[in-house]
């Protein structure tokens, strides 16, 4: 009787293998005698000329004649990626219109993980003892009598030894060599180390956050708190439970800036650092956390909004911090909001999801509101600290000096603030020295030549540089068009200009500018970060990085520049991100309980955000602008999505987006509007031209996309077309 085959050692079998090109289905490849697979096996393919790694998918693949049919080369010994992570690229590429093969690379970042780490070489105890026995030599066997097996390196600094004391013993039959498994990325959290002193409202949400993880299943809860009101710890207890029953927990954080606080906190509370994912992480670290994030070693992540493409092993909670923040939108290739998709792969996975914020998105907070989500608010900041006092600067009847941005009214706050040794916060959501620079003879403004955009004058760079593409040139002396020496004027503040009026106000106090985009990075912005914290620092300038989950504990003013910036364009979501920006960056004083004050600069003190931050009442705002998009049909209250069309030429990108235009269906309850030209009509040396379709809350958005893009004219030549489904950004 012949042996059984094993299942999937079938010779001639084909199966469908999704590779991360822009291909709208899976490849047919056949599997070789002798070879396994199973769906999410990860495999190496050829593809043209070249090798490439896939999936094994399940469903339809393309026809292929049986004499063409190319074979799998080989099968990674790595961990499948299981059915809901495969069920997740594909919800994510049928809801944002992207090729399934683009979704998948997102989960396949890490090609040098597909195989294991390699082993490395241990000491295991024999329990013999060399004949000459030193004071070092005992401390070492003395180390290794628990059992355990140690490599030489780690033994020896465990014992307080040289590496050559090992050696020794070595050489002398006291260890045997053994092979050991790679050392994890970081070591496991201890849901026991050092739990938070609760008060009792925290006490009652982490109950909640708790209970819900431990019941299991799939549920999504807003853990809403005043700014400095301990969200973080309340739903570190959530992590714990989830941790003790034996689940991997997924930590979502908007910004790098954010990371190294977040990740002292962490390890505070669990006496370990969690895992880091986001792009400032080496790309050997990288791929070991990828690779034992898929083998169930690494526990905790807490990473940027690309660690949802992780391939965990037991994934059992996912949380969104910050869930409000517009960083977690993505809009590069596969358009896709992280928020959106962390709650889409709980529910695929059937495990909670938290999302934490003090100003939670309008959608966030009606699904709270309608019984969708649940709602667990802390309505008090921690030991009692007080919010700080909430003013608006009328800039009409306070205006600065001549030159000036900062009113006379902020200027004496600053003063008092860094006489009594306390710290002081100045906020502008602009980066570099001045946004438009000009000549006052001729009037010819600097502008970038690949974007519909002014050039941004940076002064510590003596550069002037485009922020869409990157283009950046250095700042003559003379004006390019007339040659006129010494006539070029800023126009309008930027970060550091305050700080520039700052240093010439107050030369004696310590002044620290605090930007995303001055020299050294990620790290020394960090750097920054702790000194300011460590009182390093009488006053701050920063952009809205310094809103973001920071703790200062000496600070005790808040100043908003340019309150008024964020309102002024057609954005429908613009009068919430300026409330979302002025309440959580005044929340950064008074978080130890000093008395503090923030002082807002606006030129429409009557406005409604403006009214809803100085009375320190959300529900107004938020009532208010749930009515207002609730009456335009907008989000969450009706559904949209955006075509960009991109192309060399004005003709070419307007023409197509006509085109498009034309080959709209008709469909009840949903409506085209455009093509018009975007705001930002020339990006990259490409013309925009953008429509926006919009529809009720159950309008089938896809479904009318996919006619529509089908019914109308593929594009040539330098035409592009890029499908935003629930747009962020209207630019």
């Amino acid at each position: 009787m012949p042996p059984a085959r094993r299942p999937g050692a079938e010779a001639g079998r084909v199966v469908p293998v999704l590779v991360p090109v822009p291909s709208e289905r899976p490849y047919s490849y056949r599997v070789p005698e002798g070879m396994h697979v199973e769906p999410g096996s990860i495999v190496q393919v050829p593809l043209g000329p070249r090798q490439v790694a896939g999936v094994v998918w399940e469903g339809e693949s393309d026809v292929v004649d049986a004499r063409k049919l190319r074979e799998i080369t080989h099968v990674f010994d790595c961990p499948p990626l299981d059915g809901p992570m495969r069920r997740f690229v594909d919800w994510v590429a049928d809801y944002t219109l992207s090729p399934p093969g683009l979704v998948v690379r997102m989960a396949l970042r890490a090609p040098v993980a597909f195989d294991p780490e390699p082993m490395i070489d241990g000491l295991r105890l024999t329990g013999g003892r060399p004949e000459r026995m030193t004071p070092a030599r005992l401390r070492v066997v003395e180390t290794a009598a628990g059992g355990e097996d140690w490599t030489r390196s780690g033994l020896a600094g465990a014992a307080g030894v040289t590496a050559s004391v090992v050696d020794g013993l070595i050489r002398a039959g006291a260890f045997d060599p053994v092979r050991l498994p790679p050392h994890p990325v970081v070591p496991a959290p201890d849901t026991a180390h050092a739990r938070a002193d609760l008060s009792p409202n925290q006490g009652a949400a982490a109950a909640e956050l708790a209970a819900r993880v431990e019941a299991g299943g799939f549920s999504v809860s807003l853990l809403e708190g005043v700014t400095g009101s301990g969200k973080t710890e309340v739903y570190f207890e959530a992590v714990a439970r989830a941790l003790d029953a034996g689940r991997q927990v997924l930590i979502l954080l908007p910004e790098i800036a954010l990371t190294q606080s977040f990740i002292d906190r962490f390890e505070a509370r669990f006496g370990a650092p969690p895992a880091q994912w986001h792009s400032d992480v080496a790309p050997r670290t990288r791929e070991r956390v990828w690779r034992q994030v898929a083998e169930g070693r690494v526990r905790v992540v807490a990473g940027a909004r690309s660690a949802l493409f992780l391939p965990f092993a037991k994934l059992g909670l996912v949380v969104v911090d910050e869930e409000h923040d517009p960083a977690y939108k993505q809009e590069d290739r596969t358009f896709y909001h992280a928020r959106d998709m962390a709650v889409v792969r709980a529910r695929g996975g059937g495990f909670p999801a938290i999302l934490a914020s003090a100003t939670p998105s309008l959608e966030t907070r009606v699904n709270a509101r309608s019984g969708r989500y649940s709602h667990v608010t802390l309505d008090a900041r921690y030991a009692a600290a007080a919010l700080p006092t909430l003013s608006l600067v009328d800039m009409r009847r306070h205006p600065p000096a001549r030159g000036s941005f900062v009113s006379p009214v902020l200027l004496t706050a600053i003063e008092e603030t860094v006489a009594r040794g306390e710290q002081a916060l100045l906020f502008l959501n602009r980066r570099g020295y001045a946004p438009l620079t000009l000549c006052r003879v001729c009037g010819h403004r600097f502008q970038c030549p690949q974007c519909s955009t002014w050039l941004v004058d940076h002064r510590l760079r003596g550069t002037l540089q485009c922020h869409h593409c990157g283009h950046a040139e250095r700042r003559p002396g003379a004006c390019p068009a007339c040659g006129t020496l010494d006539h070029l004027a800023a126009c309008g503040p930027g970060v550091e200009r305050i700080a520039e009026e700052m240093l010439e106000r107050f030369p004696a106090a310590r002044t620290i500018l605090l930007s995303s985009d001055l020299p050294g990075g990620a790290r020394r912005l960090r750097r920054e970060l702790d000194a300011v914290a460590e009182g390093e620092a009488d006053i701050v300038i920063g952009t809205q990085l310094v809103a973001k989950g920071h703790h200062f504990p000496l600070m005790t003013l808040v100043g908003a520049i340019d309150a008024d910036l964020g309102l002024a364009n057609g954005d429908p979501r613009a009068a919430e991100r300026t409330f979302q920006l002025l309440h959580q960056v005044t929340g950064r004083a008074g978080r130890t309980g000093r008395a503090s004050r923030g002082l807002i600069q606006t030129y429409c003190p009557e406005h409604p955000v403006m009214r809803a931050i100085e009375a320190g009442d959300p529900e107004r705002f938020y009532e208010r602008e749930t009515m207002e998009r609730e009456r335009a049909g907008l989000p969450p209250f009706g559904r949209l999505a955006a075509l960009i069309v991109s192309a060399d030429t004005r003709r070419e990108a307007e023409e197509h987006g006509r085109q498009l235009r034309l080959a709209a269906p008709d469909a009840e309850g949903i409506e085209v509007l455009g093509p018009a030209e975007a705001p930002l009509g020339v990006l990259r040396g490409r013309h925009r031209f953008r429509l926006l379709v919009q529809g009720g809350r159950g309008a089938a958005i896809q479904s009318f996309l996919r006619e529509m893009t089908a019914r109308a004219p593929r594009p040539r030549g330098s035409v592009q077309v890029q499908i935003d489904v629930d747009p962020q950004s209207f630019l």
